[in-house]
């Protein structure tokens, strides 16, 4: 199983948005590294739900429930989509601001290629956001 994070701006679709409807379809992805990741998510992985704008922070955990298929939106037929649902919220959001002020994330697509909007966690730094967020 891998980590990932996706982003997405709460005002757009939150993470209660989610517990609310039990599952989504993650589309919308047009960036190509973005893109480029999406692709090799698989279903079973878990997924940090990241808040976008004023929030900036990761506020639950999500489970990949299928493949990646093609975007039905996309006519050009290159971006694929997956369906997600949540597992659990975090109880303490952890905030860019607590991520960027430990060394220990420095190297992450996080704090390093901040418009990213899909990408890899680490094992160990998914460890580290988990035990962040059960504070």
């Amino acid at each position: 199983m891998a980590h990932w994070l996706f982003k997405e701006e709460p005002g757009s679709y939150s993470f209660a948005d989610l517990q609310r409807d039990g599952t989504a379809t993650w589309s919308g992805v047009a960036n190509a590294l973005a893109q480029k990741h999406l692709r090799a998510v698989k279903k079973g992985d878990r997924v940090f739900f990241y808040h976008t704008g004023d929030e900036k922070a990761v506020v639950g955990v999500m489970e990949v429930t299928a493949d990646p298929t093609p975007d039905p939106e996309d006519e050009a037929g290159k971006r694929v989509v997956v369906t997600v649902k949540p597992v659990r919220a975090l109880k303490s959001p952890v905030t860019l601001a607590a991520i960027k002020a430990d060394k220990a994330f420095a190297a992450w697509e996080l704090v390093r290629v901040a418009r990213l909007s899909v990408m890899p966690v680490p094992d160990e730094i998914w460890a580290k956001v988990e035990k962040m967020g059960a504070a």
